[in-house]
């Protein structure tokens, strides 16, 4: 071992000087009924969680939506062991990779495997062919869910969207839910005046991603 990584390795963590979450981290949902908003995707995925089975979905919405988060939820629900692909990295060999992963029991304490992919629409077509394996039943991998989260389609081949079920995250609706998530919060950080938080969700066009950022902003301000 080097005298650098020794040196590394004997530092002790302050928690004290660590960096607190983002309140967008802090708050995220844990549970699928938790989501503000994304009513037809709430009950699709709640029946699916009621009775889970092999099968590839794609959160099609733009940014600050949820998809991820829900994503995450999804697993944690249907008590799947997340491999997470980030954008950008899904190459042919990281699906290899995953998917031979996935071959095995899964982890103690969990039923099945979740595979997530970030912006899937930027896959390449080789990308998309080797995943077409695993999803139309040649090569399907045992106890496993496929979520690919993506802004577009346009990329995606007819192929790969017909083995998938499309689910679409929209705005619609979400105000009323995204208010009070944000009021819930600032009366959870602050004894301030709750601000307007109906008009932060309106400004943001239903970006609650964004809209908590803009909370915390204003929080920070509170502690001037």
């Amino acid at each position: 071992m080097s005298a650098q990584t020794l040196l590394f390795a004997e530092i002790e963590p302050d928690p004290l000087l660590a960096f607190p979450e983002p309140i967008s981290e802090r708050y995220r949902p844990q549970r699928i009924a938790d989501f503000a908003g994304l009513s037809e995707v709430k009950r699709v995925l709640g029946g699916f969680v009621a009775r889970p089975s092999n099968a590839g979905f794609v959160f099609l919405g733009s940014a600050g939506t949820g998809k991820t988060s829900m994503a995450l939820s999804l697993a944690r629900e249907v008590q799947g062991f997340v491999h997470h692909i980030r954008a950008g990295r899904c190459t042919v060999d990281a699906i290899r990779d995953v998917a031979y992963s996935c071959w095995y029991v899964a982890p103690k304490g969990f039923e099945r495997h979740v595979i997530v992919i970030d912006e899937a629409h930027k896959m390449s077509e080789a990308a998309q062919l080797e995943i077409l394996s695993y999803l139309d039943g040649t090569e399907t991998i045992p106890d496993t869910v496929w979520v690919f989260t993506c802004t577009d389609t346009e990329r995606l081949s007819e192929a790969f969207m017909s083995r998938n079920r499309l689910l679409n995250f929209t705005t619609y609706g979400i105000q009323p839910d995204a208010a009070r998530l944000l009021e819930s919060v600032w009366q959870s950080e602050s004894d301030s005046p709750i601000p307007n938080c109906a008009r932060i969700i309106k400004e943001t066009n239903g970006n609650v991603r964004a809209a908590l950022m803009e909370l915390e902003m204003r929080l920070m301000g509170e502690t001037q």
